[in-house]
C-alpha cells in the first residue's frame, strides 16, 4: 500500500522568507525518503504560469483576479497536487488558498463569501496538511523587497496599506485553522526560523 502524500503550504506578505525555508523543507522531506514536488501558486502548469503572468502583470477587475487566480488552482489541483499524492509523494507549495483569502479578500476587499463559494467549488474539504504562516511586519517586508531584486510585480509595488490589511487577514485565518496553520515570526534570523520549521515538521510527521 502506498504511503500517504503530505501536502504543505508556504504563507506570508511578499518578502516574509519563505523561499529559504521551502528548500530546507524539501531537504527534510527527502531524509524522511519520501518524494517530493515543489510548486507555486499562482502557476504550477503551464496555464498556471500563462494565467500567473497575467496575475501578477496586467491590471484587471478585483472579481476577474479572483476566479483566474482559482482557474490556475483548479489546473494545480487537477494536473500536479491530486496526483502527487495519490501516488504517495509529498507537495511542498509557495501559496495555496489562504494567499487568495488574505491578498484578494483582505487586500483587495473580495466579498468572504465569495471566497468561500469558489474555495468549496474548486477545493470542497480539501486543505494542506500543515501550512506555515511567515508573519512579518510590513515595514520590515518593506525593507527586505527594496533591497532584493527590482522588478516588483503589481502586488509587490502595492502601498503599506494593502499589505497591512493582508497581513491581519493571514492572522484571522489563522485563528479560524489552528490546528493546521503554524503562525512563524519570520523577523527572526533565518536559523532561527529553520529550526522552527524542522522542529515542527519533526513533530507533524515523523
Amino acid at each position: 500500500m502506498t504511503d500517504k502524500g503530505r501536502f504543505i503550504t508556504f504563507e506570508g506578505i511578499d518578502g516574509a522568507g519563505k523561499s529559504t525555508q521551502i528548500a530546507a523543507t524539501e531537504t527534510w522531506i527527502r531524509a524522511m525518503r519520501h518524494d517530493v514536488v515543489r510548486s507555486r501558486e499562482p502557476g504550477g502548469t503551464p496555464l498556471g504560469e500563462k494565467l500567473r503572468e497575467l496575475l501578477l502583470h496586467e491590471p484587471m477587475h478585483l472579481e476577474t483576479e479572483a476566479l483566474l487566480m482559482f482557474a490556475a488552482r483548479r489546473e494545480h489541483l487537477a494536473q500536479v497536487i491530486s496526483p502527487a499524492l495519490q501516488k504517495g509523494t509529498w507537495v511542498v507549495c509557495d501559496r495555496f488558498s489562504d494567499a487568495s483569502f488574505a491578498y484578494q479578500s483582505g487586500g483587495r476587499g473580495l466579498s468572504v463569501d465569495k471566497f468561500f463559494q469558489l474555495e468549496q467549488w474548486v477545493h470542497p474539504g480539501f486543505q494542506p496538511d500543515l501550512t506555515f504562516l511567515f508573519d512579518l511586519d510590513p515595514a520590515k517586508a518593506a525593507e527586505r523587497l527594496a533591497a532584493g531584486r527590482q522588478d516588483h510585480d503589481r502586488f509587490e509595488r502595492e502601498q503599506r496599506d494593502f499589505f497591512v490589511r493582508v497581513r491581519e487577514a493571514y492572522l484571522e485565518r489563522a485563528r479560524r485553522s489552528a490546528g493546521r496553520i503554524a503562525v512563524v515570526d519570520a523577523a527572526r534570523p533565518v536559523e532561527e526560523v529553520t529550526k522552527e520549521i524542522l522542529d515542527i515538521l519533526q513533530q507533524r510527521f515523523a
